[in-house]
Formats: structure tokens, sequence, C-alpha cells
């Protein structure tokens, strides 16, 4: 079992640059997006630029590490079975459930920009940029409070901050909309 905090150390290290992915991709649709509006050659320059980063980011980074970050949480389960018996870890795996499903999810939409296929808007992809936000903040309180009921006032919190969140994104539209610059 000495080997078993190495193993945690990778899997933390692989959840870190998953999550790294999956925060920045979105934003890169974002701007995916917006160049499609852009008059040429304006427009052919930047979507393939954007192409090429979401194509490195997503192929390079946030798959591997998505890969990775599930292989070693399932060898961590198989070395300490008992975690399987906690009802916190019930909560938090239906949450990575949740976060494989959000990835896919972004995967497909993924597909869909690099075939310069654009069914989604810019504002939608920012509001989806922060759905890896809420199953981040579940998890790290699960994982640190280490109790199924409590993981409530974290949801609690995590709907605090969605709130916040989408407040904040209605300011920043208001000021993008006076200022298309900011």
């Amino acid at each position: 079992m000495e080997y078993y905090f190495y193993i945690k150390a990778l899997h933390l290290i692989f959840i870190v640059t998953w999550f790294a992915g999956l925060f920045y991709i979105p934003r890169l649709f974002v701007y995916q997006i917006e160049a499609f509006d852009k008059p040429s050659p304006d427009k052919e320059i930047l979507g393939k630029q954007l192409k090429l980063m979401a194509k490195r980011l997503w192929n390079i980074i946030t798959w591997p590490s998505a890969i990775l970050a599930t292989g070693f949480g399932i060898w961590l389960l198989v070395l300490n079975p008992y975690l399987l018996e906690q009802p916190w870890m019930h909560v938090k795996l239906s949450f990575v459930v949740l976060l494989i499903l959000y990835h896919l999810k972004t995967h497909q939409y993924y597909k869909q920009l690099q075939s310069d296929v654009v069914r989604k808007s810019s504002n939608f992809m920012r509001l989806w940029n922060e759905g890896a936000t809420f199953i981040l903040f579940a998890v790290i309180f699960l994982v640190i409070l280490k109790n199924a009921i409590n993981w409530i006032f974290g949801v609690i919190g995590i709907l605090v901050l969605g709130i916040l969140l989408m407040l904040g994104f209605k300011v920043y539209k208001n000021i993008r909309s006076k200022n298309p610059d900011a």
C-alpha cells in the first residue's frame, strides 16, 4: 500500500489537467463561434487557428487526462474497496458520471465546430463553460467533508455560486453590449 499515495497523487494531477481542459475548451468554442461572424479573411484565419488550438487541447491534454484520471481513480478503488461502502463516495461517483457525460457532450460540440457546424450561440457556450465548475465544487466538498449529508450544504453553495455566475454573466453581457471590446 506504500504506492497508494503515488497513485492518489497521479489521480489528482490528471484531475487538475482534465478540468483545465474542460474549463478552457468552451472558451475556445466561444471564440470559434464568434469568428464565424467575422468578415474574410479574419474568419478563415481565426477559424483555422482556433480549430488547431481546440484540437491540440482536446486531443493532447483533455482526453488523455480524462482517461488517466479515471484509470487512476478506479485503481484507487481497487486498492481500497472500503471506499465503495461509504455513502459520500456513492454521491461522488454520481458526480463523476455527470462529469463524464459533460465531457462527452463537450466532445460533440468539439466535433461540430471542427466541422464548421455552429449549432449553439457564444452565449450558450459561456454558460456551458460553468458546468465543469459546478461539478468540481460538488466533488471537492464531498471529498473534503467525506459526508453524504453535508454535501447538501455544498450543493446549496453551488446553487448560490450558480446564481452569482448568472448575475455576473448578465452584467458582463450588458458591458459587452455597450463596449464590444470589453
